[in-house]
């Protein structure tokens, strides 16, 4: 399962927020994947990624109770924690800087809080995607608002690159996709 972590509707689409959202969206197009299923507080789709069968998630349940979703999908498809990819926002990388870990704690991510509660483990694999720090800003701003171009240029990139890492994982498994991801 590959879950993107966002906020539902679309005042929030092309937000630093919803880049979660934006690789499944990106994995979807690639391989025809019709995320279009509401059930189990999201969006998803079953397809066929990197030629492994694949549910494609989109909580709607907003960011800070994203975990509810993924543990109902978890639980129906019988899917456990270490097969559950989860891509968010990260405030404490670089914009479009894209990291890949097997496991770790929530970081002060509410999206990730939540997973991590309703899975009751912090051991399933993730991508983070930099959107930088929030400045002067209230992090609810920063994280709410939407990319200036020549980031929105450089995040298109980095939302490639988190689907590349996406489908490496599906088909070599983590720690080739995470040599991908995490270089140069």
């Amino acid at each position: 399962m590959v879950v993107g972590l966002g906020n539902p509707g679309p005042e929030y689409n092309g937000t630093r927020h919803n880049v979660g959202f934006e690789v499944v969206d990106e994995l979807a197009r690639r391989f025809r994947v019709p995320v279009r299923s509401a059930k189990f507080r999201a969006v998803y789709g079953t397809g066929t990624v990197a030629d492994r069968s694949v549910v494609l998630v989109k909580p709607v349940t907003f960011m800070n109770l994203s975990g509810q979703a993924v543990a109902a999908l978890a639980r129906h498809f019988s899917i456990p924690p270490e097969s559950i990819m989860v891509v968010a926002d990260d405030l404490d990388l670089a914009v479009a800087r894209v990291r890949m870990k097997p496991k770790g704690s929530h970081g002060g991510h509410n999206g990730h809080r939540s997973v991590i509660q309703s899975l009751g483990t912090d051991t399933y694999p993730r991508i983070k995607l930099g959107i930088g720090k929030a400045g002067d800003d209230p992090t609810v701003a920063h994280v709410l608002s939407k990319f200036p171009p020549d980031e929105r240029v450089e995040m298109d990139r980095a939302v490639e690159r988190a689907s590349d890492g996406v489908e490496v994982w599906l088909r070599e498994g983590l720690e080739r996709a995470m040599n991908l991801v995490n270089g140069p």
